[in-house]
């Protein structure tokens, strides 16, 4: 579903955001990106997402390059930022409705999404409202609502729990869940290093733009605990700077 190869990404100025980046994320798999803070992860989904242009290497989308075909290879996904920027002058329903047509979401197709979201997030009764009056949370779940209604091949999204009520966290992974059982992937960052270790088949850890580890979750973890390796690969880094 998404294959990185030998990503970089170098900023004006020379700053190294990113540098020989390369893993895979399959249909029907959650991918965990794990890292320290800088180490390059926002970057790369931004660059994956095609919102950020990168420096080297080659980003594919189920099958369409993201230089070459980005129209396609972004049709292919949705993307949630870590602060979604939505238009806080309408209304939750109007903003999903807008959303709606932008991918031309058939009528009777995004009235049973968005009952089907909205209900489950518990934002049925606020969709009204101006977007202006939500909390954070409630923008964290009505972007989520939004991303999900386009059922995407494959979902990034930066930083999701953030700002998110144990319910609605418990919710948005039974549907990331669900995503992944009708062939769709997701690839997610989260400094939540205990909800990653439960969630994702596998994970990638990179730091200071280069990756460390990666492949399955249970193999990377064994004995201990995502948390003590994680704190390990940072330490062995450090040393090997």
């Amino acid at each position: 579903m998404l294959e990185i190869s030998h990503l970089s990404k170098t900023y004006s100025g020379g700053k190294k955001a990113v540098e020989d980046l390369s893993f895979s994320v399959a249909s029907g798999e959650i991918v965990g990106f794990i890292g320290h803070n800088g180490a390059g992860k926002t970057t790369t989904l931004r660059c994956v997402a095609g919102i950020l242009d990168y420096t080297e290497g080659t980003i594919v989308v189920d099958g369409h390059d993201m230089h070459k075909q980005a129209i396609q290879a972004k049709q292919m996904m949705a993307f949630l930022p870590d602060n979604p920027d939505m238009y806080e002058f309408l209304t939750g329903i109007g903003y999903l409705k807008f959303i709606a047509d932008i991918y031309s979401i058939p009528q009777d197709v995004r009235t049973q999404l968005i009952g089907k979201y909205a209900d489950a997030f518990e934002m049925t009764k606020v969709l009204g409202d101006l977007i202006g009056s939500y909390s954070h949370g409630m923008k964290q779940k009505l972007a989520l609502i939004s991303a999900l209604m386009r059922q995407p091949k494959l979902l990034i999204l930066d930083e999701p729990f953030v700002g998110l009520d144990p319910k609605a966290a418990y919710v948005m992974k039974k549907f990331l869940r669900e995503l992944c059982q009708k062939g769709g992937a997701v690839l997610f960052s989260t400094h939540v290093l205990e909800v990653a270790q439960k969630l994702c088949d596998r994970l990638v850890i990179i730091q200071k733009g280069h990756l460390v580890e990666q492949g399955r979750t249970d193999e990377i973890v064994g004995n201990s605990d995502l948390e003590s390796v994680f704190l390990e690969l940072a330490q062995e880094g450090e040393w090997n700077a």
